[in-house]
């Protein structure tokens, strides 16, 4: 197959010579990276392969000694590919060298020293927070924390009535990341905070957690992937914030252990590390749980969606019981822990089966309670 070789780089730092994968079969294949007399194989892309025999670069078969590869049955691209070599040479995408080696560095200086209270910012500084490596310079976790950088960002939008009206936009691209929280941080305060007066006192109100804003827009900073130029969507509606990160879950963590939170697998721990230390995140593994713990007194609670390229967080705005009209109140504390159906909900409430269908499906639409089943196996519950 005239296939195009692909440079690779060994752990050792070294260029690696080109072995060939031969096939028994006509599928796709791509270029292993090997070195000639040791076999070390930095990484491996196939597409279904039905048996693989590794072959040193004078083209002898290597003594029928299979070498141990990782196969990973997906389609040959580059991005995969890139990826792919970073974890055979258990690196990543924040490790590699920055595109700009003249990097400042002033909005992060600010930050250290007023949280940590430092007293002077250095190149050891930079060092010791993993930003920086002597003879290979700064890295990209450094670039993407520097003042200016060419890395996509966020972008924010606040919504009318619907998503073909948009009322404000903001996009914060091209600077420190640190930078960028603060900006997004600020937009959340513009439209879901305001002071209430009552006497002589003013009162903070937040339509949304605040501190559930801050963890969601400071973990699709730290976990996203950098690796694809896509940016961070903060869509602000009058009911509800949703905020879209590119990438998935890491390797290693399933969606349940997402969601019920206490495990943490790093995508990209330096960047990770500098929101540590910068108190911008908590301990790693509770940001889904402190998000939940900031509705504790909301009926309607937050939401997550988890795909292959994205992980989506819906934060709706708070609303207690209180809230409710007196018919909608008596079927939440019906259903409140307990799951039934429409037709014990009818009995019990004595309302007519088209008023309490319609009351069930309201309090499903906006939130306050769940559905599950379908036909007659449908049942309603309020958690």
């Amino acid at each position: 197959m005239g296939l195009p070789a692909i440079e690779g780089v060994a752990p050792n730092g070294l260029l690696v010579g080109l072995a060939r994968l031969c096939v028994q079969a006509t599928q796709p294949v791509c270029w292993l990276f090997c070195q000639k007399s040791v076999g070390f194989v930095g990484c491996c892309l196939l597409a279904l392969l039905p048996e693989v025999w590794v072959l040193s670069e004078n083209g002898r078969k290597n003594e029928r000694k299979y070498l141990r590869l990782i196969l990973r049955l997906i389609a040959a691209d580059r991005l995969e590919l890139a990826r792919l070599i970073l974890e055979g040479q258990n690196s990543s995408y924040e490790e590699l060298p920055a595109s700009d080696q003249s990097l400042s560095f002033q909005i992060l200086e600010e930050k250290l020293k007023n949280v940590l209270q430092i007293d002077s910012f250095t190149k050891d500084t930079l060092k010791t927070l993993e930003l920086y490596r002597e003879g290979s310079g700064f890295n990209k976790a450094g670039e993407l924390l520097a003042d200016r950088n060419g890395f996509p960002g966020i972008d924010a939008v606040r919504f009318g009535d619907s998503i073909n009206i948009i009322l404000d936009r903001e996009t914060y691209e091209h600077t420190s990341i640190l930078k960028q929280f603060d900006s997004a941080l600020g937009m959340f305060r513009k439209y879901y905070e305001y002071e209430q007066i009552r006497g002589s006192a003013r009162e903070q109100i937040s339509l949304i957690p605040e501190e559930a804003f801050r963890e969601a827009a400071a973990n699709a900073l730290v976990h996203r992937t950098w690796d694809v130029n896509s940016q961070i969507n903060i869509a602000m509606f009058h009911d509800k914030i949703q905020i879209t990160s590119p990438g998935g879950l890491p390797k290693g963590i399933s969606e349940e252990e997402y969601l019920r939170g206490g495990i943490s697998i790093l995508r990209n721990p330096i960047i990770g590390n500098v929101f540590y230390r910068l108190h911008l995140i908590e301990k790693f593994g509770t940001g889904i749980r402190r998000i939940n713990e900031a509705y504790q007194g909301s009926v309607i609670k937050p939401s997550f969606s988890i795909t292959e390229n994205t992980i989506c967080i819906i934060l709706p705005v708070l609303q207690g019981k209180c809230d409710l009209l007196p018919d909608e109140q008596k079927v939440y504390q019906l259903l409140k822990n307990r799951e039934m159906p429409s037709s014990v909900v009818v009995e019990a409430t004595g309302f007519g089966k088209s008023k309490a269908v319609t009351i069930l499906n309201r309090l499903v639409q906006n939130g306050y309670i769940t559905v599950t089943g379908t036909g007659r196996g449908t049942k309603y519950k309020a958690e």
